[in-house]
């Protein structure tokens, strides 16, 4: 990649997607912005540009969770004082855009949650939003500026390619993420097969009811854009196993991992676990089962065609 000119650009990073910046700024060729996040002893965020941003086009990459809270007013305190700093622009990167969950009112008196975060968003001065494999993509229609919605797929595609699994079908945990897995089985070159899911409450846990579609001898992939608690894709791995596949392993673009996922996924028939690097700041130690696949490229790619005014699409179609 050309390397592109830091008096033209400035990438900061926020204190959730440090690691992630760092990997952008190298493949952009360009040094990660100064600025410091203080903390302090009563729980306020206090959030300092630490160079001359005047004129200059401005990105803050920040995904949202752990802690979720913290990390988005972090992210809107970001955004802020770039505008008070008077950069031309203001584009939020948010690898992981936690409340994505909160599409809708589906129930009665509840927040539709992703609505209030994309007006706080706004409200804050973003001029720009790109995040990855949004839960509802919907959500997009949710802003007033510009979104774009990259998609992980290209380089976890690529991963599994490298492995030559033999005999590999492509597994949906749910119906609802039936459309999304055919893309992955047609990347492929794959078969199909779809778990039923019941889903009673909010608890995160999820009861695997059939597989439909032919796995037996078969090398199966779970493919999901973000797991929390490992349970479905634990439960939906032993079924296939019942049913009759060779091996199982699971794809996700968010692995969000909160305390007990990694033993449950160890304790599974899951051969590997692959995730990205969107998020980095889970509370949890990964085991060998867990591998992370870097979409910094992915990232690097889109800031560096939005800088240039290119198609951020045409990543993904070209």
């Amino acid at each position: 990649m050309n390397a592109v000119s830091d008096e033209e650009m400035v990438v900061f990073a926020g204190s959730s997607s440090r690691r992630l910046t760092a990997r952008i700024c190298a493949y952009l060729g360009i040094t990660p912005g100064k600025g410091e996040v203080i903390t302090f002893s009563e729980g306020n965020t206090f959030v300092r540009v630490l160079e001359n941003v005047r004129g200059r086009e401005a990105y803050v990459v920040q995904s949202t969770v752990f802690p979720t809270n913290d990390s988005f007013m972090e992210l809107l305190f970001w955004i802020d004082a770039l505008n008070r700093a008077s950069a031309a622009s203001v584009t939020a990167v948010i690898p992981y855009f936690s409340y994505a969950k909160g599409d809708k009112k589906d129930e009665p008196r509840v927040s539709i949650r992703a609505r209030v975060c994309a007006d706080c968003i706004e409200v804050a001065g973003c001029d720009r939003v790109v995040t990855m494999d949004l839960h509802a993509p919907q959500i997009q229609g949710f802003f007033h500026v510009p979104v774009d919605n990259l998609y992980a797929m290209p380089v976890l595609v690529e991963r599994i390619r490298e492995l030559q699994l033999p005999n590999l079908a492509v597994v949906s945990p749910d119906a609802g993420f039936v459309k999304a897995a055919r893309r992955y089985a047609n990347a492929l070159g794959t078969s199909l097969a779809i778990a039923n899911k019941e889903r009673a409450g909010h608890d995160e846990h999820a009861e695997v009811l059939e597989i439909i579609g032919d796995v037996t001898g078969k090398t199966a992939l779970i493919v999901d854009d973000f797991t929390i608690s490992g349970g479905t894709l634990t439960e939906v791995a032993k079924r296939l196993v019942e049913r009759g596949a060779r091996k199982v392993y699971a794809m996700v673009t968010h692995g969000v991992l909160t305390p007990g996922s990694v033993e449950r996924i160890d304790a599974s028939p899951l051969e590997r676990l692959f995730i990205t690097d969107s998020i980095e700041t889970q509370p949890v130690t990964f085991s060998p089962k867990i591998e992370v696949v870097s979409v910094a490229p992915l990232f690097a790619e889109a800031i560096r065609r939005i800088h240039t005014r290119e198609s951020v699409s045409g990543m993904f179609t070209d």
